[in-house]
């Protein structure tokens, strides 16, 4: 018997069978995971059995290459928090969907979790949180091997300064050394160089600035779209 234990966030749940499920999760330890939930759609486990709900989880199986089942206890409801909370609710959904898609099985992810799994306590921020979202979305291409580089201008190597990012390189340019060009860049919003303060049109750029890279460099390898909640997020924001 092959078994372990571990915390996990909820990525998405499907049903199977009358009234059971087949869940994927993210967990802290061992990553992002499949397994069967006895009763994960029935009326006690619907509740608990929720994208975005971190939970305390055993996942057993006979073999280890083996779907194995899953049974958890709840720990913190993001998913209720979300609920009447349309902003809430499209940071949720885009976030599960984005790990889920971006994120190898079977493999450890413990940076996308720590970041997923503090999103996930502070869901009820509404649209306050998307700039953190961003972030981690940042952060998730670095550990997927898809960085950006914001450290200094790719041309000048001035550290002041940065408004762009190359589309292809992924590293940064001043406003100086954009100008001719600028036109072909995709705009640096200041919040991602530290803790400056989110202005008008920020949040989309940020947006607009990852999505390139994950439909590129995560999805686009696998001839994937970006994941219509991810999609749906952007939109606000236009």
């Amino acid at each position: 018997m092959e078994a372990w234990e571990d915390e996990a966030v909820v990525l998405a749940v499907r049903a199977h069978g009358e009234g059971h499920a087949l869940a994927s999760v993210l967990a802290r330890s061992h990553g992002h995971w499949r397994g069967h939930v006895r009763g994960g759609q029935g009326k006690a486990g619907r509740g608990v059995w929720q994208p975005g709900n971190r939970l305390a989880l055993r996942w057993t199986a006979r073999l280890s290459d083996q779907l194995g089942h899953f049974a958890g206890e709840l720990t913190d409801a993001a998913a209720a928090r979300a609920l009447d909370d349309p902003a809430a609710l499209a940071i949720l959904s885009s976030a599960c969907a984005l790990a889920e898609g971006a994120l190898h099985e079977r493999e450890a992810h413990p940076l996308g979790y720590l970041g997923l799994a503090a999103l996930m306590e502070r869901i009820g921020e509404g649209d306050a949180l998307v700039p953190d979202y961003v972030r981690w979305e940042v952060a998730l291409l670095a550990e997927l091997g898809y960085g950006l580089d914001l450290s200094s201008c790719a041309v000048t190597g001035v550290v002041d300064d940065l408004g762009f990012v190359s589309p292809r390189s992924g590293r940064a340019v001043s406003r100086e050394a954009a100008a001719p060009w600028k036109e072909r860049l995709l705009p640096l919003p200041p919040f991602l160089l530290g803790n400056a303060a989110v202005g008008e049109g920020d949040v989309a750029a940020g947006l607009r600035l990852t999505a390139h890279f994950l439909a590129r460099d995560v999805f686009g390898l696998r001839n994937l779209p970006l994941p219509p909640a991810r999609l749906r997020l952007a939109d606000r924001f236009l």
